[in-house]
């Protein structure tokens, strides 16, 4: 039996295995997997924060009426009183005698009203009987018209008096949370340059937060708000606020527009706003900052792609977008807002398109592709 030569066996072999290679680099590619996102036209609702400072619903000033020594503070800082209640007295020496002279002015005042009237009463008859003259007659009643006006005068100046030996009992005029003291036991106060404004009291199971906006942001929200025929209905148009506390949580309450200023200030080119929110639990206090979310325009039929789907090369965005023949096309598109995890895409797409989301290195313009369809992500309401 013959056998080949080793030499011309392995030749046989390296030409069989170049041969099986090149018929599998023959062999085309088949086109890369990439995960697609179908677009969608949706109502997409725009926020925008602003920073805000909260106030009470109510924030009451304490001042001194009078002027005086103070000489009783009868309250806790920080506690909460009630309407009515006392907190601060003055020195009363000086308007208790004040209503003593007045009480003794009356006294006098009635002593000659009683006077004035005997006499009219003595003078009258005889004036009728000719026993004295018209001109007696005349005087006594002139003295009693102006007795009368005295007793009024006098009793009018023991009001006054009585008033002003009041404010020496400085009370609460409503029910809520009184700060810190600006005066102590002994200060003389109501006169400057002594403390004038004693102490706040404020009322706070609803609070104010006032924030300023743009001529521009005014116009916008105006077109927007101005629109609805029922601003209680509106979806996702919602007045509803957010608040956003320091700490970065969301605060439970939404809250609501009260008013917008009467104009636009031509210093600042700002606009005040004010909203209010329910603060049943008293965590929010006058002073406190916060950002405050408002809704400030809605883009009907608006397309939203995940950021992932994005490319931006020196200000430029672009997509890959996938057609009915399976091929990716780079397009340049114009970004809006960002919403949570997802961009607002302006202008260059279309409802129903398919955006590469994954599996962008794979593809170059104009490539074939097997697309995979992804779900769509769930709306999120962040915008920025």
């Amino acid at each position: 039996m013959r056998t080949l030569p080793l030499s011309l066996l392995l030749g046989l072999l390296f030409l069989s295995a170049s041969c099986s290679k090149e018929e599998e680099s023959s062999k085309p590619l088949p086109p890369p997997d990439v995960v697609v996102f179908q677009t969608e036209a949706e109502r997409v609702p725009i926020h925008q924060e602003f920073v805000g400072q909260i106030f009470g619903f109510k924030d009451i000033a304490i001042r001194a009426r009078v002027e005086g020594y103070l000489e009783g503070i009868h309250f806790e800082e920080g506690s909460r009183v009630e309407k009515g209640d006392l907190l601060y007295t003055l020195e009363s020496q000086p308007f208790e005698a004040e209503v003593a002279a007045q009480m003794s002015g009356v006294a006098e005042a009635k002593t000659a009203f009683a006077k004035a009237e005997s006499d009219l009463n003595r003078i009258r008859p005889l004036a009728e009987a000719r026993a004295v003259s018209e001109s007696d007659l005349d005087s006594a009643v002139a003295l009693y018209n102006a007795s009368i006006a005295g007793v009024e005068a006098a009793e009018a100046n023991l009001r006054a008096a009585n008033i002003q030996l009041s404010y020496t009992k400085i009370h609460s005029p409503i029910s809520g949370i009184i700060g810190k003291t600006k005066a102590k036991v002994g200060d003389f106060v109501g006169r400057e340059p002594n403390p004038v404004i004693l102490n706040v009291v404020s009322r706070i199971d609803t609070v104010l937060v006032q924030f300023f906006i743009t001529e521009t942001q005014y116009l916008l929200a105006a077109r927007l708000y101005g629109s609805q025929t029922d601003p209680v209905d509106q979806d996702p148009a919602d007045p509803d606020l957010e608040l956003i506390l320091a700490d970065g949580s969301v605060y439970p309450h939404k809250g609501t527009y009260d008013f917008a200023d009467r104009g636009v200030d031509p210093s600042t080119g700002a606009m005040l706003i004010q909203a209010s929110f329910p603060n049943p639990d008293e965590l929010l206090r006058p002073g406190q900052f916060a950002r405050l979310k408002a809704l400030v325009s809605l883009v009907e039929d608006g397309i939203l792609i995940p950021q992932r789907c994005v490319t931006e090369l020196q200000g430029t965005h672009s997509v890959f977008v996938v057609d009915d023949q399976n091929i990716a096309k780079r397009r340049q598109v114009e970004a809006g807002q960002t919403i949570g995890s997802s961009w607002l895409i302006r202008e260059g797409l279309k409802a129903g398109e398919k955006v590469v989301y994954e599996g962008l290195q794979k593809v170059r313009d104009g490539a074939v592709v097997n697309p995979i369809l992804r779900d769509k992500e769930p709306p999120i309401q962040e915008s920025t």
